[in-house]
């Protein structure tokens, strides 16, 4: 009952801190928020990798009994993890904690109401992780919006309220299309199964158990119902084109909130992907190689372009989320050990580095009141602390060695090259290693602009550097960034457990 605890703990710690009076919310919910990390680390050392838990594999730290029956269909609590969901489990609670501290200094209104909503979405990212019955999953997916909505229209910048409709369009919509196609998957099941358990249907779908619904063949039922779940996936990553929403969000977010957007919320994304449209249906995957490996080429170059023309520091990390996002895309549709397993790692890496990337773009703009690039220049002499550990942050992003994203990427590119799905992987692969050119182009163009030369500042404000509790989330997360870098195999291992189910079957 670990993983039910976990949730349990994280929401009511967000209820006692939305009641705490203001003075207290910010070091209550940091104290607080210790709990959910201590239960993950605790399920981390004590898991035995098991294999995919949506395809035969033993599941850790289960917990399955029938909720409610409707219409025929079991409604399961079901929650456990797999090599796939710990690690991420694991950094949304490590990421929540440090957005949590980043935020003491730029959060002075309406606290308690702030640090309630960050600890409640991170309850719900946790159940997303966990919950394996459609069902559960689907309210954990559709309650993080809520939270999110909140904290961008009521802290953000001053076009607060368009980009935090925008959002919560954008992703509502994307998820009513994704749940019209899973459930006409299930419908089109039929007797094949008995309840919306994720393992029960993924065995049923790869078995060829789909018969035809709403006059489509099982063939082209299974094809249009991937199409749907892709895309209501796809915007939550985001991928070009449906990435508009992102950047908006991103500006007008308060810079903690952006942490755990690009940290961890894109990361449901990819992470649903995985689950449902590569593992469920690897057939159809297959046979649209092409087009998602060109989506995935299309984000890369096209989102690394954007944040070269990009003045504004978080303008830039935000468009470069768009870029690294199309690496996992990929890794995933190379369909290969290293390459659906790099993905997943790839999802850690970049939720560090991004949230790296943006806690110091958040540094510096508590300091100069400004994140535009031609506003500053020569910073790293009044702030260098905080200049050292955005370069090094900005590097780890290019795919310095030893660092996360390097062997993230290391992962994609092996794997990519490697797979056979289809005689074109190797000329796409090729084509996405030259976003890594363009990345080291536009965070060296930053860099150069706003931390070195002559000492320029177009403000009223003492640039200094920033106080310890700014300054430790970013040297935690920099560690950490080395530490996964040089020891991948932290999590990597567990990774490849639950991957290479993925891999047998299907035709793969």
């Amino acid at each position: 009952m670990i993983i039910e605890a976990l949730i349990a703990v994280t929401f009511l710690s967000a209820l006692v801190v939305f009641v705490a009076p203001d003075a207290y919310a910010a070091k209550l919910a940091a104290a607080l928020s210790v709990l959910p990390i201590v239960g993950s680390l605790r399920m981390w050392a004590a898991y035995d990798a098991a294999g995919n838990a949506l395809l035969g594999g033993e599941i850790a730290f289960e917990t399955d009994f029938v909720w409610l029956t409707v219409g025929g269909l079991d409604l399961h609590w079901f929650v456990g993890v797999d090599g796939i969901s710990l690690p991420l489990v694991v950094l949304t609670t490590v990421l929540t904690t440090l957005a949590i501290v980043s935020a003491w200094t730029p959060i002075s209104d309406r606290e308690s109401q702030f640090y309630g909503l960050m600890l409640l979405m991170e309850a719900n990212l946790l159940g997303v992780f966990t919950a394996l019955d459609f069902f559960a999953w689907f309210v954990f997916w559709e309650a993080v919006l809520v939270p999110m909505y909140f904290l961008i229209g009521v802290w953000g910048g001053p076009n607060r309220r368009y980009a935090a409709i925008k959002f919560f369009v954008y992703t509502n919509i994307a998820s009513l299309v994704m749940f019209i196609g899973f459930i006409a998957l299930v419908f089109g099941l039929g007797d094949s199964v008995s309840s919306l358990r994720l393992p029960e249907i993924a065995q049923a779908l790869r078995a060829g158990e789909l018969a035809g619904f709403a006059g489509l063949d099982a063939a082209t039922l299974k094809t249009v119902a991937f199409v749907a779940v892709f895309i209501g996936f796809a915007v939550k990553v985001p991928v070009a084109p449906l990435h508009t929403w992102l950047p908006d969000a991103h500006v007008e977010a308060p810079t903690p909130v952006s942490v755990l957007l690009a940290g961890v919320l894109l990361k449901m994304g990819t992470y649903a992907l995985l689950r449902f449209n590569f593992t469920m249906m690897p057939d159809v995957a297959t046979a649209l190689v092409v087009p998602i490996a060109g989506i995935a080429v299309i984000s890369v170059i096209y989102g690394a372009l954007l944040a070269l023309a990009q003045e504004d520091l978080k303008r830039i990390v935000a468009y470069s989320s768009v870029s690294s996002m199309g690496y996992v895309i990929l890794g995933l549709v190379a369909y290969t050990t290293y390459g659906v397993g790099g993905a997943t790692f790839q999802m850690i890496a970049h939720g560090l580095i991004s949230g790296l990337m943006f806690m110091a773009v958040g540094v510096i703009y508590n300091t100069t009141h400004t994140r535009m690039v031609g506003d500053m220049s020569g910073i790293a002499d009044r702030m260098p602390v905080t200049a050292g550990i955005f370069v090094a942050g900005a590097f780890g992003y290019m795919g310095l060695p030893l660092m996360a994203g390097f062997a993230g990427e290391f992962f994609i590119f092996k794997g990519s090259f490697a797979s056979t799905v289809h005689s074109a992987m190797p000329l796409f692969t090729a084509a996405a290693m030259f976003g890594i050119v363009i990345v080291a182009g536009y965070l060296l163009f930053a860099m150069q602009r706003t931390l070195f030369g002559p000492f320029s500042f177009d403000g009223d404000y003492d640039v200094a550097e920033a106080p310890f509790h700014d300054v430790a989330p970013l040297a935690v997360l920099l560690l950490l960034t080395i530490v996964l870098g040089v020891a991948p195999d932290l999590f990597f291992g567990m990774i490849q457990e639950a991957v290479n189910p993925i891999l047998t079957g299907g035709g793969l």
